[in-house]
């Protein structure tokens, strides 16, 4: 019987892959002359190739069953492709903590609105409150960091980095929601992922002729292409996929709310960014959203899953 245990393991695998989605702002900041684009690009691009290696076996089963689903494919891929352009072109110009923070503040919004459109699917009292306090946490995580030490980031910066934010949400709820219809029709957890990234590859990849300058002019920027690619990107989205067995998109999406924290953590003792008390309040909302969505009554969990 399906089990309290089963969707903790969802649930716990999209933990450990938002900490390591956490780290690639601050490791895409130890290449500042690599452009936004090409990290983007590479990192997902090459992460997607890694996928349609390591599923190909299961892939050969069920490409078929992808393709009779064209619209789904395509609006996953095109998502996949789109996020981490918006996403890394956000950080570049808003900082690391923000750019962060609004891309995954605004994924469960989209992705509820999508689940509650096309899936008709009914969002719970624990589920508005959590998103409310997280969403608290989150503007007030995002209004106490200290400018003092960060003026190269213009107002104009600011603006369209959480433009871009806003936009990387909107793909990553789109992806999310995609991965998971695919299981849902009955493919495999890493076929839906890495078919998805796969086809995202072909659209990436071909645009570092363009902007992949500097990928590898330094050993630093060398080091950095690669973990990026292979452990946040590659590792990450395989836990991700994973996890999509077990719970709803809206629901992966508000415990990835996780990473902005990371991302902080790592920008203040890495990076250098700073915080005022206000935005480690919000770090702290974010925290007990989190533990809203793990959390939960045996009974409330057995009909959860039973819905998904």
């Amino acid at each position: 019987m399906k089990s309290n245990h089963e969707s903790f393991k969802g649930v716990f695998a999209i933990i450990i892959a938002s900490f390591l989605w956490g780290t690639t702002g601050t490791a895409a900041s130890f290449s500042p002359d690599v452009s936004s684009l090409a990290i983007g690009a590479f990192s997902m691009g090459v992460g997607g190739v890694l996928l349609v290696f390591t599923a190909r076996s299961k892939l050969f089963i069920d490409y078929k069953l992808m393709l009779k689903q064209p619209k789904v494919l395509f609006l996953g891929a095109f998502s996949v492709a789109i996020y981490p352009l918006a996403f890394y072109s956000s950080m570049r110009l808003s900082g690391v903590a923000i750019g962060t923070v609004v891309s995954i503040a605004t994924a469960p919004f989209f992705a509820a609105i999508l689940e509650r459109i096309i899936n008709k699917k009914h969002m719970t009292k624990q589920w508005i409150l959590s998103f409310i306090i997280g969403a608290i946490g989150i503007v007030l995580l995002t209004l106490g960091k200290d400018q003092s030490n960060h003026a190269a980031y213009s107002a104009h910066q600011q603006v369209i980095g959480i433009l871009l934010g806003c936009i990387a949400g909107l793909t990553y709820a789109g992806y999310s929601w995609a991965a998971r219809r695919l299981i849902e029709s009955g493919v495999h957890s890493q076929s839906s992922m890495s078919g998805l990234f796969g086809c995202a590859a072909l659209l990436l990849l071909p645009s570092l002729w363009f902007t992949g300058d500097n990928l590898f002019s330094s050993s630093v920027n060398t080091s950095v292409s690669l973990y990026m690619a292979v452990i946040p990107m590659f590792l990450g989205y395989l836990l991700f996929g994973f996890g999509l067995n077990f719970i709803h998109a809206s629901k992966a999406t508000l415990i990835t709310l996780i990473e902005p924290l990371v991302a902080t953590v790592l920008s203040v003792f890495i990076i250098g960014e700073k915080f005022k008390v206000i935005g480690w309040v919000g770090a702290a909302l974010v925290s007990l959203c989190l533990l809203m969505q793990t959390f939960k009554p045996q009974s409330q969990s057995r009909l959860a899953f039973t819905l998904t």
